[in-house]
């Protein structure tokens, strides 16, 4: 294939995905819409509608904005290099917000464990300052990373230009899916412990904590999948690949995020509670049995042991 047949299949290519990731980026917005309306704006703000809004309007606008780089809009070199920077920067900020969230369901379902959220806390804040290093390192420097204009007769577009191999990337990620790792690993464990206490009692396991450890572990193999396609990037792969990995890395975390919170709010107001007036974080649905199974407990027996007492109630999780 001659340079500038590579030029027009490029081109092609770049326009292919900016259309199908903008489709894909609205249709998802649309979907959720009506639900955001009804459990974030109508109801009173907490810690985790905060969350949920940044990450949802953060996310759209790291998603458009990576749809139209490149050649679906014309933008000169130095425009197109300080906009990919901001991307690249703000896809570790986003990354960090939506560690954020696991860490405090984590925390929730853990009982309010302060030890457990002192932990966590401790082993991400290395986490967050190699985010920073690394972005600094890899992807603000001419050097390393840089954009290049390819010039076709018919349209000019940019092109990422990587000027060293995939095993820096490959370092600095390795701490990033450990942590993922850790958080999935903590989960896992809470969850089994809680499904042991259900059953000495008797009792059926909590849905929402089961729903929680269910989207920690989708979150961890999107995280994995996330980091294996930034490492290939590095590594000069075909057009046609890099564009599907560019095309999955700019729409999947910004529409999964979202939708794991908002469908545990949704979960909940579709529920037979009668607290469905409340928000999720103060309902003690999740925090204690269902009415039906409670009569199935003794009135004048405790049982201090369950993962999943009412002392949770107050602490948001999706």
């Amino acid at each position: 294939m001659s340079q500038g047949e590579a030029a027009v299949t490029g081109l092609r290519w770049n326009n292919n995905v900016s259309v199908a990731a903008i489709a894909l980026i609205s249709y998802e917005y649309i979907l959720l819409f009506g639900k955001e309306i009804e459990y974030v704006w109508k109801r009173p703000w907490s810690f985790m509608s905060c969350l949920y809004l940044v990450v949802r309007y953060f996310g759209l606008f790291l998603a458009i904005v990576c749809a139209c780089w490149g050649g679906l809009l014309y933008m000169p070199e130095s425009v197109s290099y300080d906009l990919i920077v901001l991307i690249e920067w703000g896809f570790s900020v986003y990354f960090c917000f939506a560690e954020i969230i696991l860490i405090w369901r984590l925390y929730a379902i853990s009982n309010q464990s302060k030890l457990v959220l002192q932990v966590l806390v401790g082993l991400f804040v290395p986490i967050v300052a190699l985010s920073i290093g690394t972005d600094i390192f890899l992807y603000s420097r001419r050097d390393v990373f840089s954009v290049k204009e390819v010039i076709t007769p018919n349209a000019n577009y940019c092109t990422l230009s990587f000027h060293i191999g995939p095993m820096l990337a490959i370092y600095t990620s390795i701490p990033i899916m450990c942590f993922d790792m850790l958080l999935v690993i903590l989960a896992v464990v809470t969850l089994v412990k809680h499904f042991m206490e259900q059953r000495s009692i008797k009792m059926r396991p909590n849905t929402y904590m089961v729903m929680i450890v269910r989207y920690h572990i989708f979150y961890f193999a999107l995280c994995l999948t996330n980091q294996i396609l930034l490492v290939i990037l590095w590594a000069n792969i075909p057009t046609p690949a890099m564009s599907l990995a560019e095309l999955f890395n700019g729409t999947a975390p910004f529409i999964l995020a979202p939708r794991l919170i908002i469908s545990i709010w949704d979960m909940h107001a579709n529920d037979e509670c009668v607290h469905v007036s409340t928000t999720f974080a103060d309902c003690v649905c999740w925090t204690s049995p269902p009415d039906f199974e409670q009569h199935e407990m003794s009135p004048g027996v405790g049982h201090p042991e369950s993962t999943f007492s009412i002392d949770t109630e107050g602490v948001e999780t999706a």
